[in-house]
């Protein structure tokens, strides 16, 4: 199991306190960024030598714990107006 917090930290000097890898200005978000646009973790190693897979790693289970912690509301299902193209609500 990942120890996230040995390697991400929020610093409020670094990217507005934003969490990064350890030591880095590489944030969660850049790295969940990469992987969702279809990088591989060896892509990401490769562009960026100075984090290891350990890094990439605990960006994950940072980011699996936050989403266990929030909260969610179901959106209500939009359904398109053929005046505007909108759905409702908007």
């Amino acid at each position: 199991m990942c120890v996230w917090r040995d390697r991400i930290v929020c610093d409020p000097d670094i990217l507005v306190g934003k969490p990064t890898v350890k030591g880095t200005r590489i944030s969660v978000e850049q790295i969940l960024g990469w992987l969702a646009n279809g990088w591989t973790n060896q892509q990401i190693l490769e562009a960026y030598p100075h984090i290891c897979p350990e890094d990439i790693q605990a960006t994950l289970a940072f980011a699996a714990q936050r989403l266990r912690e929030d909260d969610y509301v179901p959106l209500p299902t939009l359904v398109a107006c053929p005046r505007n193209g909108r759905g409702k609500g908007h």
